[in-house]
């Protein structure tokens, strides 16, 4: 049961930094033609929607408390 504990306590720590901290996309555009590349890359940051931190929260701190509870 100490696994659940852990492996709880990783999911919570994660919803809790998704609140804070934006992933990173890259996109890459671009044409051809013939020996001639044209291009662009973008870069976007984009934090992760509220209601899928909460969710990794609540997740974490149910396995938390599953884990702590002695059979």
């Amino acid at each position: 049961m100490k696994v659940l504990f852990w492996i709880g306590l990783v999911v919570l720590v994660l919803g809790i930094v998704s609140l804070f901290v934006p992933i990173p996309r890259n996109e890459r555009e671009g044409i051809k033609i013939g020996d001639v590349s044209i291009g662009v890359e973008t870069r976007q940051t984009e934090k992760a929607p509220p209601i899928i931190s909460a969710v990794l929260i609540l997740v974490g701190a149910g396995m938390m408390i599953a884990g702590k509870r002695k059979p």
